[in-house]
């Protein structure tokens, strides 16, 4: 059955508002306006309101919608920190303010690690090894680690891997594997040793370029990627998490990609991650399946 995730220990992180493609969001001190393409509703509150809390506004390029720049409040800093706290463990994430509208963080995400701590904690081995591909900057590296687990940690981006190093130091942990590279090409390699894993997380883009120019699409590259993960995945005791971000891609596609990939499991959850504003509009922000030996 499709389910439906949101986060629900993270109090230093809010959506307060969202409609008109944006989104007015408080990321511990600071409070955001930012686009969001699938907000196709009306925003709840005025837009007098909405300029009088944010402290940072995000302006598209005329020529390149991708892209911006950051109108700032006199007070509010290009970069901060803020923590993700629940009863079990305690995280903390640098955020800065990218010519991309991103900050360093997908907030829905927190649900996952949850789910990453859980299953690590109920896994019956000394030093679990957890793979983390397309890893940006390390929400779900930080919460495996704290778990106790092995983390390889992969990204093609080194500045992101930098980035993902800074909010390790910043939680007060060590000894994460830093890969940067291909997630393919790794995966690959990875496969030719032998090597196995206990967890594996996937968070791959809907298009995208290694560090030598490699391209991935993610139509026409999943499929492949998934069958080589089945083969680094421990048959014994295992969890395993695959995130997608493109409009293209529903639950569904995904529940019937992972079965083809990967036949029976056991324990499965699939549907969408949302994010709910204080007026109670649920903004979907990508798809996910999971599932587990325990």
């Amino acid at each position: 059955m499709i389910q439906l995730l949101t986060p629900q220990h993270w109090k230093t992180y809010r959506l307060i508002d969202s409609g008109n493609f944006e989104k007015l969001e408080k990321f511990g001190d600071f409070i955001l306006s930012r686009p969001e393409p699938q907000a196709v509703w009306d925003k709840s509150m005025m837009e007098g309101e909405w300029q009088k809390m944010a402290s940072a506004f995000f302006k598209k390029e005329k020529n390149n919608p991708e892209k911006g720049q950051w109108e700032l409040k006199k007070g509010m800093p290009e970069r901060w920190f803020m923590n993700y706290k629940q009863s079990q463990f305690e995280l903390s994430f640098k955020l800065a303010l990218s010519s991309f509208k991103h900050v360093g963080i997908f907030p829905e995400q927190a649900t996952n690690w949850d789910y990453i701590y859980q299953k690590l904690k109920a896994i019956a081995q000394p030093q679990a090894k957890v793979l983390n591909l397309f890893a940006y900057t390390g929400g779900a590296s930080l919460a495996a680690k704290r778990a106790g687990a092995e983390v390889v940690h992969v990204d093609s981006v080194k500045q992101v891997v930098s980035w993902a190093r800074e909010n390790m130091e910043a939680s007060g942990m060590d000894n994460i594997r830093w890969i940067v590279d291909d997630a393919l090409k790794f995966v690959k390699r990875e496969v030719k040793r032998g090597n196995v894993y206990q967890g594996i997380i996937l968070d791959p883009p809907a298009y995208g370029r290694g560090p030598d120019g490699e391209k991935w699409v993610l139509e026409e590259n999943i499929n492949e990627l998934l069958k080589l993960c089945n083969q680094l995945l421990d048959k014994q005791q295992h969890f395993f998490i695959l995130n997608l971000y493109s409009l293209g891609f529903s639950a569904l596609i995904v529940d019937n990609l992972v079965h083809n990939c990967f036949g029976k499991i056991a324990n499965p959850e699939y549907g969408e991650l949302f994010l709910a504003d204080q007026f109670n509009k649920r903004l979907p922000l990508g798809v996910f399946y999971r599932f587990s030996t325990h």
